[in-house]
C-alpha cells in the first residue's frame, strides 16, 4: 500500500471517531472549582474531553441559589449521639442562600423517607430534623437508598411549570450523613472493597447528574477501625466518581459538623453548569467526561461519566456562551 493510500485509509478510519465526539444531544454537567482563590469558569478557560475526544463547550453558567436543590439525607441507623450535632445541622439548613430548595430525608430500609418535600422555607425544614432511630442496619444499605432516591428524585412546587406541570430541571446536590458501610458486601476487610451496590449507586447518580457529598458518622452496632475504613473508602469513591466530596475526621465521629457544612455550601457557590454535545442518544449508555482548566492553581471536581442528554438547568443564560 502506498503512503498516500495509507494516509487516506487512516483518515477515513479516524473521521467517524472525530464526528462521534462532536455529534449528539446537548448535555450538561456540574463542575466545581476547588481553589484558594477561585475564579469564574468560562468557555474560554474550561475544556472538556468526551470519550477522550476534545469537545467544544457551548455554555458555562454559574449555579444560582434559586436554581439549586439540596437533599440532606441522614442515616436512620446512626448512633443517637448525633443529637449533639442538631444545632449544627439546623444552622446549616437555615443558612442556605435564599431561594435554595432543601429536602430533609432519612435513609431507611433501602429508601429515603422525606420529612418534608423540597422547600425554600429553611426554618420549617430545620424544624423537621429529628433524632435517628439508632437501630443497627436500619438503612439496609445507604447505597440502596441513594440509588432509589436519585432515580426517583422528588419534585417541589418551586420546581414545577404552571404551563406544563412538568418539573423544571435544577442543579441537584446530595449530602449524606452516614457511616458508609455496605452490610450487603460482607466483610469490611480492606481486602474486600469492591461492592456492586456501591458501583450501582455511583452509576445511578452519574445518570442523574447529581454530585454526592457525604459526612462520615458512625452507625449503631457497627464498630471498629475496619468498619470505619470501609465506610470512608466507599464514601470517598462515590464522591470522587460523581463530582462531590467526602468529609471525615480520622476514624472517629467529628466534634462538629459545621466545618463540613461550610465547605459544602462553599462548593455549591463555586459550581458551574457546563453545556456540550455528548455522543450517543438520549438515555443511552454513559460516556466518559474529563474537565480541565487553564486557570492557575485550580482543581476541578466533576463526574467521571454522564448520560447523554442530561439537563441540569431548564434554560441557559446567554452571558457566557461561546
Amino acid at each position: 500500500m502506498t503512503f498516500r493510500k495509507l494516509l487516506f485509509a487512516t483518515t477515513l478510519f479516524a473521521f467517524p471517531l472525530f464526528l462521534s465526539a462532536q455529534e449528539g444531544p446537548s448535555t450538561q454537567a456540574i463542575v466545581t472549582v476547588n481553589s484558594k482563590s477561585p475564579q469564574a469558569l468560562t468557555v474560554q478557560n474550561l475544556k472538556v474531553r468526551v470519550n477522550n475526544h476534545e469537545t467544544p463547550l457551548t455554555a458555562v453558567d454559574p449555579v444560582k441559589p434559586n436554581g439549586t436543590q439540596v437533599a440532606l439525607l441522614i442515616d436512620d441507623g446512626l448512633r443517637t449521639s448525633i443529637g449533639r450535632q442538631f444545632s449544627d445541622i439546623q444552622n446549616f439548613i437555615r443558612s442556605l442562600p435564599e431561594g435554595t430548595e432543601i429536602l430533609v430525608g432519612y435513609l431507611q430500609n433501602g429508601r429515603v423517607v422525606p420529612q418534608q418535600p423540597f422547600t425554600t422555607d429553611h426554618k420549617a425544614a430545620a424544624a423537621s430534623v429529628r433524632l435517628p432511630m439508632g437501630l443497627p442496619g436500619l438503612s439496609a444499605s445507604p447505597y440502596f437508598c441513594l440509588s432509589d432516591f436519585v432515580k426517583n428524585w422528588p419534585g417541589s412546587a418551586e420546581g414545577s411549570s404552571a404551563q406544563t406541570g412538568m418539573l423544571a430541571p435544577k442543579a441537584r446536590f446530595v449530602i449524606m450523613i452516614t457511616n458508609g458501610v455496605d452490610p450487603y458486601n460482607g466483610s469490611v476487610s480492606p481486602m474486600n472493597q469492591n461492592s456492586v451496590y456501591v458501583d450501582g449507586a455511583i452509576r445511578d447518580a452519574q445518570r442523574a447528574g447529581v454530585p454526592v457529598y457525604s459526612i462520615y458518622y458512625s452507625n449503631a452496632g457497627i464498630r471498629g477501625g475496619a468498619a470505619s475504613f470501609s465506610g470512608q473508602s466507599y464514601l470517598a469513591k462515590v464522591s470522587d466518581e460523581t463530582g462531590g466530596q467526602a468529609y471525615f475526621q480520622g476514624l472517629g465521629n467529628p466534634v462538629s459538623l459545621t466545618p463540613f457544612f461550610e465547605k459544602f455550601t462553599k462548593a455549591i457557590s463555586e459550581s458551574f453548569v457546563a453545556t456540550f454535545l455528548a455522543p450517543g442518544k438520549v438515555n443511552s449508555n454513559l460516556v466518559e467526561v474529563k474537565f480541565s482548566t487553564t486557570l492557575g492553581s485550580t482543581k476541578l471536581q466533576s463526574t467521571r461519566y454522564i448520560r447523554p442528554g442530561t439537563r441540569i438547568t431548564a434554560t441557559s443564560p446567554s452571558a457566557n456562551r461561546e
